[in-house]
């Protein structure tokens, strides 16, 4: 079943990438739980060198945080109702029941950005139980969206038209966690 999951995840990712690879295209994540580790890795990887930036405007769970490490901090922004969960990754057991996977989790720390570690080690680090960060906790780890610097605002080019929104979730795989 999760082989099927895998071919059927990356059938849907290449499909999904070839549509829109314009950098001035965006990719709005609004409520994505999570899910295997090397799905995000491949997908945020295709849309780090498709130039797209990322709005992050709602629920970006578990493996999504990915983005945060894998994709430029100048092309990321967060509205309000932005919300980041962290945790340690895990594999199911032979009975299905989650199993805290060391090498999965260690895998997410070295990927995440040094202020994401600060974050996390002050919040309780990674575990089971998933942490939060959202609102104020951003702050200087994710820019806020509409907020540019005023020596960008001072310019009128089109380089700093509002860019479209396309709406879908990082993940490729069918099967969420």
């Amino acid at each position: 079943m999760q082989v099927r999951g895998l071919l059927l995840g990356m059938a849907v990712l290449a499909a999904s990438t070839s549509v829109t690879t314009s950098a001035n295209a965006t990719m709005r994540i609004a409520e994505d739980r999570g899910g295997q580790i090397g799905h995000y890795l491949q997908a945020f990887a295709t849309l780090r060198s498709s130039g797209e930036n990322v709005v992050i405007d709602g629920n970006c769970l578990s493996a999504c945080t990915l983005v945060l490490g894998l994709i430029p901090k100048s092309r990321i922004c967060a509205t309000p109702r932005a919300r980041f969960g962290f945790h340690a990754a895990w594999m199911p057991d032979v009975d299905g029941r989650p199993v805290t996977s060391p090498m999965g989790t260690e895998a997410l720390w070295n990927i995440y950005p040094s202020s994401v570690k600060r974050w996390i080690s002050r919040n309780g680090g990674l575990s089971r139980k998933m942490i939060f960060m959202q609102g104020r906790a951003m702050r200087g780890i994710v820019a806020e969206c509409g907020q540019r610097p005023r020596r960008i605002e001072a310019r009128s080019d089109r380089r700093n038209a509002p860019r479209a929104v396309r709406y879908s979730g990082a993940s490729a795989s069918s099967e969420r966690r």
